[in-house]
C-alpha cells in the first residue's frame, strides 16, 4: 500500500503540469492575434479559396501551353497562396510604424526593379515583358503597395507643408513621375494610372486641396495622350471601348467572348470546370478574364457573391481606417482598401464593357504570384492597423498604453515612439 501511494503521488504533479501547458500556449497565441478583424480575415480567405478553385478551372489550356502540364499554374498559385499567408501573418504582428519606416528602402528597391524591367532586362511571360527572375516577380504589383505605405509616411511628415508648392505638390509630382514613369515605360499604362490615382487620393486625404491635384493630373493626361499618339499603344483599346458602347458587336474580341460567357452562365451557371469560352478564344482566362469564367461557371449567383465579398472588404477596411489611432494608420488603411477594391471594380467592369479594358488583375482571385502576395501583405497591414487600434483601447489588460504617434503640433512629428512592452504579471 505504501509503495502504490508513493507512485501515485509521484505522477500527480506531472499530470498537473501537462494540463497547464496547453491553455498557456493557447492564451499566448490568442493574445498575439487579439483585435484582428475576423470578418475581414474570413472575407479575404473566402476570396482566396474561391480564387484557387477558379484558377484550377480556368488554367488548363494556358498551363499546358506555357508550363507543359495542366495543373502547373494551379500548383504555382497554391505555393504563392502559402507564401501570402505567411506574409499576412508577419505584417499583422509587426507594428505598422516599423513597416512605414522601412518603406523608404522598399521604395528604392522597387524603383531599381522597375528600372531593370523598363530597360528590357526582364522576362517575357504571356506576351508581356513586365517580370523578373523568369516571370516570378512583377515589380509593378509591389509598387502599388509600396507607394501607399511610403506616401502615408511621407504625407504625414509633410502635413503642415502640403499647401506649399515647393514642399508639397512638387515633391509629390516627382514621386509620381518617377514611380509611374518607370511603370509606364514597360509599357503598363493601367498600373501607371493606378499608382497616380492612389497617390492623388492619399494626397487629398492627408489634407491636400483638390485644386492642387489638377496641375499634376493635367501633366499626366497630356503625357499619356502624347504617348498614345506617338506609339499607338492603348489607342485600339479606347476605340474598341467606344465602339462597344455603341454596339456589343463592335466590341473587342475579349469583350465579345466575355459577354458570351456571361450570357451562357445565366443565373446559376453551367458548373465549375464546364466553361467553353476558356477553350474557344477567351483571352488569358486565368488572369485578366477570370471573372468572365466565374460568371459562366457559377452564374449571376456566384458573380454576385464575389461582389458582396469585395463590398465586405470595403466596409471593414474603411471602418479600420476610421478607427485608426493616428493619421499614418488612417492613410495607409484607406489607401490599401481603395487600391484593392478599385482594382476589383476595374476588372469586373471591363469584362462587361462598362469600363475600358485595362489589364488589371482581380485581387485574391486572378492567377499571379506578385499580385496575390502584394494584396495579402497589404491585407496583413490593414489587419495589423485594426489590431493596434484594439490594443490601444485596452490599457488595463497589460497591453501597450503609450501613444504611438503624437499628432499634436508640439510633437513636431520628429519620430515614432517605440512599442511599450507589457509590464503586468504573466497570466
Amino acid at each position: 500500500m505504501g509503495e502504490s501511494t508513493e507512485v501515485t503521488s509521484t505522477f500527480r504533479p506531472t499530470r498537473t503540469v501537462r494540463s497547464m501547458r496547453t491553455p498557456r500556449a493557447a492564451t499566448r497565441l490568442s493574445a498575439m492575434f487579439h483585435g484582428v478583424d475576423v470578418v475581414l480575415l474570413l472575407t479575404v480567405f473566402g476570396l482566396c479559396v474561391f480564387g484557387l478553385l477558379m484558377v484550377n478551372s480556368s488554367s488548363w489550356k494556358f498551363s499546358l501551353q506555357y508550363y507543359g502540364s495542366t495543373g502547373a499554374m494551379f500548383q504555382r498559385q497554391l505555393i504563392w497562396f502559402a507564401v501570402g499567408v505567411v506574409a499576412l501573418a508577419i505584417t499583422v504582428l509587426v507594428d505598422y510604424h516599423v513597416i512605414m519606416k522601412l518603406s523608404v528602402y522598399a521604395w528604392f528597391a522597387v524603383l531599381a526593379m522597375l528600372a531593370f524591367v523598363a530597360l528590357g532586362l526582364g522576362a517575357t511571360v504571356l506576351g508581356a515583358n513586365r517580370t523578373l527572375l523568369g516571370g516570378s516577380i512583377q515589380p509593378s504589383e509591389f509598387a502599388k503597395l509600396i507607394i501607399i505605405i511610403y506616401l502615408s509616411y511621407w504625407l504625414y511628415s509633410k502635413q503642415d507643408k502640403l499647401g506649399q508648392l515647393s514642399f508639397g505638390l512638387i515633391p509629390l509630382g516627382c514621386i509620381q513621375a518617377l514611380t509611374g514613369g518607370l511603370i509606364f515605360m514597360q509599357p503598363d499604362i493601367s498600373a501607371a494610372l493606378t499608382v497616380f490615382l492612389l497617390s492623388s487620393v492619399l494626397f487629398f486625404l492627408a489634407g491636400g486641396k483638390f485644386r492642387q491635384i489638377i496641375p499634376t493630373a493635367t501633366v499626366a493626361v497630356v503625357a499619356i495622350v502624347l504617348f498614345i499618339m506617338v506609339t499607338g499603344l492603348g489607342r485600339g483599346r479606347l476605340d474598341m471601348y467606344v465602339s462597344g458602347l455603341q454596339s456589343p458587336a463592335n466590341a473587342s474580341d475579349q469583350v465579345k467572348r466575355s459577354i458570351e460567357a456571361i450570357v451562357r452562365g445565366g443565373f446559376f451557371g453551367i458548373g465549375i470546370g464546364q466553361s467553353e469560352t476558356k477553350f474557344t478564344g477567351l483571352p488569358v482566362p486565368p488572369t485578366d478574364s477570370i471573372y468572365a469564367v466565374i460568371v459562366e461557371e457559377t452564374g449571376l449567383l456566384g458573380a454576385s457573391l464575389v461582389v458582396v465579398l469585395y463590398m465586405l472588404f470595403l466596409w471593414r477596411g474603411l471602418l479600420i481606417a476610421k478607427r485608426a489611432p493616428d493619421m499614418p494608420g488612417k492613410l495607409m488603411a484607406a489607401g490599401i482598401t481603395f487600391w484593392i477594391v478599385t482594382e476589383a471594380i476595374i476588372n469586373m467592369g471591363a469584362m462587361s464593357n462598362l469600363l475600358p479594358f485595362a489589364g488589371n488583375a482581380l485581387p485574391f482571385i486572378s492567377y499571379g504570384g506578385s499580385s496575390l502576395l502584394s494584396v495579402m501583405a497589404g491585407t496583413g497591414i490593414l489587419l495589423g492597423i485594426g489590431r493596434r487600434t484594439e490594443m490601444e483601447k485596452q490599457p488595463s489588460e497589460g497591453r501597450p498604453t503609450g501613444a504611438v504617434v503624437d499628432l499634436r503640433r508640439r510633437d513636431g512629428r520628429r519620430g515614432v515612439s517605440r512599442v511599450v512592452r507589457p509590464t503586468g504579471p504573466r497570466q
